[in-house]
């Protein structure tokens, strides 16, 4: 497996475990019958599970463009210093983003936000 490969492992493994922690507040906050069912006026959330939510949510909408142009890079033999380091830097923005997300960190998350988007970039040039 590349070191590209790898490190989408590690990001869709991120995303696939951010939702516990905003779920089990779900369950706290409503109980556990409204949290599997649709209630017609849920209790709010605790503001740092709404936006672990939302971070999972910006995650889940990046890792279809990060997991593509991962695998294109895949597909078409692609593997440099560059795509190693951006799919690399990609892992960890996105986990400081979703930390920085659900603790409220100004800037730090648009930064991560940022620097995880200019990774995208970087192995979309390398592609094309």
């Amino acid at each position: 497996m590349t070191s590209e490969l790898m490190s989408l492992t590690w990001v869709a493994a991120l995303s696939a475990v951010m939702w516990i922690p905003y779920i089990l507040n779900t369950i706290a906050v409503r109980g556990l019958v409204n949290a599997v069912g649709y209630a017609d006026d849920p209790a709010p959330l605790a503001g740092w599970a709404q936006r672990m939510k939302s971070a999972h949510y910006n995650s889940v909408e990046n890792l279809v463009v990060f997991a593509t142009l991962v695998l294109v890079a895949n597909a078409a033999g692609i593997s440099n210093a560059t795509t190693v380091l951006a799919c690399e830097i990609y892992f960890w923005a996105r986990l400081v983003h979703l930390l920085s997300y659900t603790f409220a960190v100004p800037w730090v998350r648009t930064l991560s936000f940022a620097a995880g988007w200019l990774c995208q970039v970087a192995i979309l040039l390398q592609v094309l």
